[in-house]
């Protein structure tokens, strides 16, 4: 033992004082473990912030000094983490017994402003809870034409934002068609009878396939990822970051699918516009299949 002490420059008593710490430790961890493990039997989805409260009394009455990063520690080398679930939160309801309509879009090649618009809407969280984005964009210069921010899912979200593209509608005599999911608030009569009035035709995704409202898809992930819009505080901070980031998004980020022209440039319909429609992978509408590979060279 003496010779082992003196490889390492350790007195005997040392050695010894430093075993029976790591003994101590390693006794305390297995008291510690145990505990949780009793904890999250009354609740299994207890995390490590929601145990360290509760286990405040517990380690005061082992006197064992613990952190709220060392208990984070010690369940990650015990594989005891909880496994992060992704929130998904469910905002389109296709189970209802309103009237639906066809997809009109399918083989529809855009070549000019105010031929097809896409909508659709996704969640952003506010607080504990959340609130729904609902977006409508012109399908050939990718602009964000009209937008709404509300608490709820009702249609109003998606009313307010038709009424603001409809603001912004250049030519109202030339065929526009409105394509959406087939979500209840599309499909409501406040809904269809405004698109009805502005005499715009209506299209709605058939399959249940993402691809088939891709562009209005899209455009959420890229609202979210390159303008982090992924939770605030309150609604009206929310609102605030959104409607800064639809501004941006028009009137600043270049699309590579737009010859990496803004939205807004794209809009105003000046030289010719090479555009990559969608989908952009090969979409199966029952027994056709379409392939992403055209793209139109066609002056607006």
């Amino acid at each position: 033992m003496e010779q082992l002490c003196g490889v390492f420059g350790m007195t005997r008593q040392a050695w010894y004082a430093a075993t029976r710490r790591q003994e101590k430790r390693g006794f305390q961890a297995a008291i510690v473990l145990a505990e949780v493990r009793r904890l999250r039997k009354q609740v299994a989805g207890l995390g490590t912030t929601k145990l360290y409260e509760p286990m405040q009394d517990f380690l005061a009455s082992h006197q064992i000094k613990l952190g709220r990063d060392r208990l984070h520690k010690l369940l990650k080398d015990n594989t005891l983490l909880l496994s992060k679930k992704r929130s998904r939160v469910k905002t389109t309801d296709s189970d209802h017994d309103l009237e639906k309509y066809p997809n009109q879009v399918k083989e529809l090649k855009p070549d000019r402003v105010g031929q097809l618009w896409v909508s659709d809407l996704s969640y952003i969280r506010v607080g504990i809870g959340f609130a729904y984005l609902s977006v409508i964009m012109d399908a050939y210069s990718r602009k964000i034409v009209g937008w709404s921010f509300h608490k709820t899912l009702e249609a109003k979200g998606p009313v307010a934002a038709l009424e603001m593209a409809l603001k912004t509608r250049g030519q109202p005599n030339q065929p526009l068609i409105h394509h959406s999911d087939r979500g209840v608030q599309y499909c409501s009569g406040a809904y269809v009878d405004r698109l009805r009035q502005a005499t715009i035709t209506i299209s709605m995704t058939e399959s249940g396939d993402p691809n088939e409202n891709a562009l209005a898809e899209r455009v959420f992930r890229t609202l979210k990822e390159d303008f982090h819009l992924w939770g605030f505080p309150t609604f009206g901070v929310a609102e605030t970051a959104i409607e800064q980031a639809i501004g941006a998004y028009n009137s600043v980020r270049p699309h590579a699918s737009l010859g990496y022209k803004t939205p807004d440039q794209a809009h105003q319909g000046q030289g010719y516009q090479p555009l990559k429609w969608y989908p952009y992978k090969k979409v199966r509408y029952g027994n056709v299949q379409y392939q992403a590979d055209w793209q139109p060279c066609s002056p607006l």
